[in-house]
């Protein structure tokens, strides 16, 4: 009777084993098919989180208008 419940529970076990070995096997599957995609998504979700701060465009439009400024400014000095 004790070997019994020795092989009963050795069958246990080894099935407990063959799930957490599935498990395992899932838990490795990635998601991306390539390292490209999966950076690509880690800085969206990232971005999407606040994590670079915000979008800040405001030099390059005042880069942008001081140039044109200083354009008109100088087309304006030669008609004149």
């Amino acid at each position: 009777m004790l070997g019994i419940a020795n092989n009963g529970q050795v069958c246990a076990q080894v099935l407990a084993l063959e799930a957490y070995a599935e498990r395992a096997g899932a838990a490795m599957a990635c998601a991306y098919s390539s390292s490209a995609e999966y950076d690509a998504a880690l800085i969206a979700e990232r971005r999407a989180a606040g994590v670079y701060g915000p979008r800040r465009h405001r030099k390059q439009r005042l880069a942008t208008a001081a140039g044109v400024s200083a354009a008109l400014a100088v087309i304006i000095l030669l008609i004149v």
